[in-house]
């Protein structure tokens, strides 16, 4: 296990220590503080922090696993479901066998919430929880990555080149096949990077890097030996669709996007609080693999987690929008008709639609429009 060290997650025995440290850091515990008490952390920030840390030091107490760990971070998503969402349901549950570890590759739409929804069931369902894939790129923060790790995250290496590169990409799928043969079930996104315009595609580079553990093999075997699940993630609202459609604006128009420092703890906190509806996590069936090309293995991953993907009011309403304003290509608008020739829209939806709709700037509402409505046409 020494040889995974740099990029394990943390053990029963490294769990004190980290607490200890973490309780001592105050940007993590003015963020808890904004996350319980936003209208308090404003006024008395001071005080807020150290409430925060009172608060947190009694959950706390006597936790000293990173099973009981991931039973204070279940509360937390307790919370944050009920106040952001207004449904979360799950299907496929059926198709996990008991005993059986599994690789399960995600549609990437939410950088924390996206494996914490899928951890989330396997947890209440008393299946083995995940080890989390997580670019170095999101660990920037001490505080986070601590966090990250506490929550049996392992690091993907994005920042290193050349010869590196390759050793880290040997090491990390030398590590995923460890996860399988001991016990562990590992979550990990379909691509670098989130579907920012809501098209969900596996990257084939994905698959050569599982497979490198066992290179001389062929690719189906060595893949086989994951247990590779599709899941796809529905979410009716995008918590972070306005600073996606920004993100690709400035991509567009200005030929490039800049992340500062704070980007991505900003998605981050923005996927968590932000409002996300009706919530849908579908967990597709084991793959049965018959070509050792990755591109194909790639086609057959997205078709079960498009087939499995559930559209929402908006997805339709953005695609009704789109194709009123002539935003479409000739085949889209062709497929759009069809689609929406007996589709009708509830008021309610409607009105939250257009409430939604108000709050983004006009120069981006075609992007946002996009990420909503790529799905419907997807799945027509």
């Amino acid at each position: 296990m020494d040889k995974f060290q740099e990029i394990r997650p943390y053990q029963d025995d490294e769990v004190k220590a980290v607490l200890e440290s973490l309780l001592r850091d105050a940007e993590m515990l003015d963020s808890i503080a904004r996350f319980y008490a936003p209208n308090f952390s404003r006024v008395l920030p001071f005080a807020a922090r150290i409430f925060a840390r009172s608060t947190l030091k009694k959950q706390l107490r006597g936790v000293d696993s990173i099973r009981e760990i991931q039973h204070v971070i279940a509360t937390y998503m307790d919370k944050m479901i009920e106040e952001t969402t207004t449904s979360l349901t799950h299907s496929g549950l059926e198709n996990l066998r008991p005993g059986r570890s599994y690789v399960f590759i995600c549609n990437h739409r939410d950088i924390a919430m996206d494996p914490a929804f899928v951890n989330y069931m396997l947890y209440h369902a008393g299946f083995e929880t995940l080890q989390i894939a997580i670019g170095d790129n999101l660990l920037k923060k001490r505080f986070v990555s601590d966090l990250m790790r506490l929550n049996k995250s392992f690091i993907v290496k994005r920042s290193v080149k050349g010869r590196e590169l390759l050793a880290s990409l040997r090491l990390l799928s030398e590590y995923i096949h460890y996860c399988i043969e001991t016990g562990s079930n590992v979550w990990i996104a379909q691509r670098e990077g989130r579907a920012k315009d809501g098209i969900d595609r596996t990257d084939p580079a994905l698959l050569k890097m599982l497979a490198i553990a066992h290179r001389k093999e062929p690719m189906r075997e060595s893949l086989g030996r994951l247990h590779i699940i599709p899941v796809t993630l529905s979410y009716q609202y995008d918590a972070c669709d306005t600073l996606k459609a920004q993100e690709l604006y400035m991509r567009e128009k200005e030929g490039g996007f800049q992340k500062d420092e704070g980007s991505d703890i900003r998605s981050i906190v923005t996927g968590m609080m932000g409002e996300k509806g009706a919530v849908h996590v579908a967990f597709g069936e084991e793959l049965e693999l018959d070509s050792d090309e990755p591109e194909k293995i790639a086609t057959a991953i997205d078709a079960q987690i498009l087939a499995n993907y559930r559209l929402q009011d908006i997805n339709y309403l953005a695609l009704q929008r789109l194709l009123a304003a002539g935003k479409l290509t000739e085949t889209e608008t062709l497929k759009a008709s069809d689609i929406l020739a007996d589709w009708q829209a509830k008021a309610d939806d409607l009105l939250a639609f257009e409430h939604r709709l108000n709050g983004v700037a006009a120069e981006l509402h075609p992007y946002w429009l996009r990420s909503y409505a790529n799905s419907t046409l997807l799945k027509a």
